[in-house]
């Protein structure tokens, strides 16, 4: 796997990188709070604040005491950058497509399906149960809200030609996708299994498109489906 930038070889790089996602994960945080979680000196966290700001990983933020209306020193705090915020992505996706390359390679195409069937298994599982007690047309939207937790900035809008539009405006595994397009074919399936009705994706980062955007079929239309396969099943 790649080194993420501004974090060196060695047992320093290890620690720096266990910063660089606290802030990540947390920020803004201050160096006290990153000291007491990862039981470090004040020197020790300073110096690491210091390599990862000299490298554009983050930067600082001050905000003003509370309650004192702008009096007293104000705190300060660090933030993930862009840049920071690419390293880490980048580096899992990275280690995502070299994986996914061993088992096409091993296993076979057929193999990389599975795999990415495996991976949206846990959003089913977790958003099923939920789907099921939400009205129909609140269920993009409720949709939206999950993948966003899950990091990918998503939100949903009508669409003009009718139905719902959902756009994800970040993919963590956007270069594996681009290699592995099963990933993304898993996800739509997901939505499609998620929402009851039929999707169409539109369009993917992993394509070189600014957004993911998936088309979500009128639930007019997925009922009627739903009808069709009950009849040729006898159900």
């Amino acid at each position: 796997m790649k080194n993420v930038p501004g974090i060196e070889p060695g047992s320093e790089r290890s620690t720096r990188a266990r910063v660089a996602r606290l802030i990540l994960e947390h920020g803004p945080v201050a160096a006290a709070a990153l000291g007491e979680r990862l039981g470090l000196t004040p020197a020790a966290v300073r110096r690491h604040l210091d390599a990862l700001l000299a490298d554009g990983m983050i930067e600082p933020r001050t905000v003003g005491p509370r309650g004192q209306r702008g009096r007293g020193r104000p705190a300060k705090l660090f933030a993930i950058t862009d840049a920071g915020r690419s390293a880490f992505e980048h580096a899992y996706d990275d280690l995502a497509g070299s994986a996914l390359r061993f088992l096409a390679e091993r296993m076979g195409e057929e193999a990389v399906a599975d795999f990415a069937r495996l991976q949206v298994s846990s959003l089913l599982k977790r958003l099923e149960p939920v789907m099921r007690t939400v009205p129909a047309d609140q269920r993009v939207q409720v949709l939206a809200q999950a993948l966003s937790a899950e990091g990918y900035a998503a939100s949903a809008s009508k669409a003009k030609s009718g139905g719902d539009q959902l756009c994800q405006h970040h993919c963590p595994v956007a270069h594996a996708a681009a290699e592995f397009p099963q990933l993304c074919e898993a996800e739509t399936e997901a939505f499609a299994q998620l929402l009851g009705t039929p999707v169409q994706r539109l369009a993917t980062i992993a394509h070189g498109d600014g957004v993911c955007t998936t088309h979500v079929s009128p639930q007019s239309l997925g009922e009627s489906a739903h009808r069709d396969k009950s009849k040729e099943t006898g159900r």
